[in-house]
């Protein structure tokens, strides 16, 4: 009983607070304004510029932290928050979205291992779950285990999708600060940012690995039962 509650606090819990962390968050300091006065496409355009990064555009887009980087069109996508003020919180997302493009174009490993794994992820998720409640309403281990190992391709993109992250926040850090686009006094803020950010994701491969525990116990009590 004990375990099912832990199971379904981290599940329900977890991801909820996630959400709620990096909204206030991104909140609280989208209202602080960066002391060198950049926007967020100014800090994306210098950061690109300084790599030699030319040919990757920077654009606005609708949407509350829609923010992204595309390497099929080589583009760093702001919301329209964060291309236009010169808030900390801008700064550090857009420097965070082009850390994602100087992987692309150092060909991180990480980065190209979930690029490869991405129409994997996509198919065998969705289709996962069809086999696993046929499996679990019929009784059928072999269906269930089919869905299971389906499931298993997209918690490993969950799980490989953390360094990717970290790393871009990593690289995020770096050249703002060497760059000079803040000082010494925002560091702590732009962290707070990006380490809320983080936790989405850390929140989502947590719960997509003990989702995928909790069909694996389910699939050797079917077995243990034959």
């Amino acid at each position: 009983m004990a375990m099912y509650i832990i199971y379904f606090a981290i599940v329900l819990i977890l991801p909820i607070y996630a959400q709620m962390k990096v909204k206030s968050t991104y909140k609280k300091f989208a209202q602080v304004p960066a002391a060198k006065g950049m926007s967020g496409a100014q800090v994306a355009r210098m950061i690109l510029d300084q790599h030699g990064l030319t040919d990757v555009r920077v654009v606005p887009t609708q949407g509350f932290l829609s923010d992204h980087y595309n390497p099929a069109t080589k583009t760093v996508a702001l919301s329209e928050d964060n291309y236009y003020n010169t808030s900390i919180a801008g700064t550090a997302v857009a420097a965070h979205e082009v850390g994602h493009a100087i992987q692309h174009k150092e060909a991180y490993s990480f980065l190209t291992l979930r690029s490869k794994l991405v129409p994997v992820a996509n198919i065998s998720s969705n289709a996962s779950w069809i086999f696993v409640l046929i499996g679990v309403i019929a009784s059928q281990p072999n269906l269930l285990l089919l869905g299971i190992v389906l499931l298993a391709a997209g918690v490993v993109f969950q799980i490989i999708t953390l360094p990717v992250e970290f790393d871009a926040s990593k690289r995020a850090m770096n050249e703002v600060v060497s760059l000079g686009i803040i000082g010494n006094n925002e560091e702590r803020s732009a962290k707070k940012v990006l380490n809320a950010a983080a936790m989405t994701y850390v929140a989502a491969a947590a719960v997509a690995v003990l989702e995928l525990l909790r069909l694996v116990l389910i699939y050797t009590g079917m077995r243990s039962d034959d």
